[in-house]
């Protein structure tokens, strides 16, 4: 029964999280599919399981009071499943950085037009122009580095590694201790999994933000290009084809030529 609300919450937060994909690009739609099926079910459906016994079945082959507590403690000082429960927390709130933008961008879109009689503020409130282009930049900032940092965690703790035996010589224990972890191999895999899944996301926050980045510089450098032509074309004279036009540039042309040739 334990396990009911903890899905429910898992739940609601994809549910919430849902609504940043109507803001994301390809990428990012990739990515909040890889969260949800690779990260989050498994995670609620299988890793749980795998590690609900890392404590239970872990068995030192002393009886000294206290020693496997301690050897535990020094093996597992942080636990798999809370340790990516809580990455799966860091790395999904930024998204709520872009509905909270989205929000705030209608709520001053309905107040502008209450005060003006249907004008908008905005086109499009979600369309990632202004702030929220920047907003949506620094959330896949910061998703792409708690999930760096959360794998560089796991890596400086355990190595990506899950051994059948480690010694431990912490005290209580008389001497050197062998201590026994349950089901290493699975762990293993599940770990490499998650880490896997880990860096596939981090991959794809990378290429959304080169992919948001090009599209600003091709639209900056588009508007330059249209900035320079506007004067060239407010300079055409539309009657400069007309035959008296064309004779009276003639002829301020050669007199410009005969001043230029006058005696030296």
């Amino acid at each position: 029964m334990s396990k009911t609300p903890d899905n429910m919450n898992w739940m609601s937060l994809q549910v919430l999280l849902g609504g940043v994909s109507q803001y994301s690009t390809a990428f990012g739609r990739v990515w909040l599919s890889v969260v949800f099926i690779f990260r989050i079910l498994v995670f609620v459906v299988a890793v749980q399981q795998v590690w609900n016994d890392e404590q239970k079945d872990f068995v030192c082959n002393t009886a000294q009071p206290g020693c496997t507590n301690v050897c535990y403690d020094k093996f597992f000082p942080i636990s798999h499943v809370r340790l990516w429960a809580l990455q799966i927390i860091f790395v999904t709130c930024p998204s709520l950085m872009v509905v909270a933008h989205v929000k705030y961008r209608e709520m001053k879109d309905e107040k502008f037009t209450t005060l003006h009689e249907g004008t908008h503020l905005y086109a499009n409130p979600g369309r990632k122009r202004g702030g929220l282009w920047y907003t949506y930049i620094i959330s896949l900032l910061f998703k792409a580095g708690f999930d760096a940092g959360f794998v560089y965690i796991l890596y400086y703790i355990y190595h990506f590694d899950m051994p059948n035996v480690t010694k431990c010589t912490q005290s209580p224990c008389p001497n050197t201790v062998d201590c026994y972890i349950s089901r290493p191999t699975e762990k293993k895999i599940f770990t490499i999994f998650m880490v896997v899944s880990s860096s596939v996301c981090i991959f794809m926050c990378i290429c959304e933000i080169f992919y948001l980045i090009n599209n600003k510089v091709r639209k900056f450098l588009r508007g330059r290009k249209e900035h320079k032509m506007k004067p060239l074309y407010k300079r055409v004279d539309p009657t400069a084809s007309s035959t008296h036009n064309i004779i009276n540039l003639e002829k301020a042309k050669a007199a410009e030529d005969k001043k230029d040739s006058g005696p030296t």
